[in-house]
């Protein structure tokens, strides 16, 4: 398929600034594929719009304050953690580019020095941050990794995660949980929707652009993920009492589908996965999937349009557009069931 294929209209008026104050006040596309029909909701409907006894699985991983600030003599620098390697080792974007060719080493102040050691095919670079403690180092000097199409300050970063987000690691949020409060959480449990977490630390590979005409050549970077024993043993008993398993998000379909054998079942994994979903692909586990709006030619549109039809969603995109619905990560979202 062509990348154009995957290319939509969006004046920037369409895209989300900032979240809603009420993170459950967004609104909901709802796309049923049996009846063929899509319909016009807000989220904190959910609990009466799935179906009784579905599980919904989460993407718990936390965003650190991955990118970090500094001056070079008199040049703006800064460099955006992507992929941890070792403790102390990070694959890393940087600007201005030139200022990092390998062999450099940086002092950016008195606790931090940063030394490059290569450039992947890419152009991301290796970078040892020498520090007594990196991590202590991030949270207190580290800022929040806002993706480049918003362009106003995020008063509080903590919006900038799920409510449900616990382990550290992404450089981007998993927005389609931005949508789930605590009290709807709470409903939802309540309503008898059952709740499952797994972690996939959103890198390069969720947002990286897609930057061939063909989109089968594309190569995704692979991201760190995890689904427990305990968890894939409860997913595995849902699924064989016919429950529907909706996945929160791309990186929890990811993380699904890559543990999922050629039978259907998940197998408990951890490790890393570049699996690239496009219309085409065979879907092994995920039954239903609730996402935010998506950029034009990205992979994430992509895996969508495998869920469904790539000319259905993006009629519904243009629906959406006409039912002024925000896009992007603090946009609204859409149920596909």
């Amino acid at each position: 398929m062509n990348l154009a294929d995957f290319d939509y209209q969006l004046p920037k008026e369409y895209i989300a600034q900032k979240p809603l104050e009420i993170r459950d006040q967004s609104k909901l596309m709802v796309l049923s594929r049996s009846e063929k029909s899509r319909t016009h909701h807000q989220f904190f409907e959910l609990p009466k719009l799935l179906t009784p006894g579905s599980v919904l699985v989460m993407n718990q991983s936390k965003v650190i304050p991955a990118r970090l600030l500094f001056n070079i003599g008199s040049v703006k620098a800064e460099v955006l953690l992507i992929k941890k390697l070792t403790e102390k080792i990070w694959e890393c974007m940087v600007k201005p580019g030139p200022k990092f060719v390998p062999g450099t080493v940086i002092e950016v102040d008195a606790e931090l020095k940063l030394s490059v050691s290569d450039i992947t095919p890419n152009g991301l670079r290796i970078v040892e941050f020498g520090c007594k403690d990196f991590d202590s180092y991030l949270k207190a000097h580290g800022h929040t990794p806002l993706p480049p199409y918003i362009k106003e300050t995020l008063s509080d970063s903590n919006r900038y995660q799920t409510v449900y987000a616990k382990t550290d690691g992404s450089v981007a949020a998993p927005t389609a949980g931005f949508h789930f409060s605590d009290p709807l959480l709470k409903e939802l449990r309540e309503s008898g929707i059952q709740t499952e977490f797994v972690t996939l630390h959103v890198g390069l590979g969720t947002f990286q652009p897609v930057k061939t005409d063909t989109i089968e050549e594309h190569r995704m970077h692979s991201e760190w993920f995890e689904l427990s024993s305990e968890t894939a043993k409860k997913l595995n008993a849902a699924k064989r009492e016919g429950r529907k398993i909706v996945a929160v998000g791309t990186t929890s379909v990811r993380v699904l589908e890559s543990c999922a054998n050629e039978h259907g079942e998940l197998i408990s994994r951890s490790g890393e996965t570049d699996i690239f979903i496009y219309p085409g692909y065979k879907w092994k586990f995920v039954d239903e999937l609730i996402t935010n709006f998506h950029v034009p030619k990205s992979t994430l549109l992509m895996l969508v349009s495998a869920f469904t039809n790539r000319e259905w969603i993006l009629e519904s995109y243009e629906d959406a557009k006409k039912n002024g619905y925000r896009f992007f990560s603090f946009g609204d979202a859409m149920y596909i069931k």
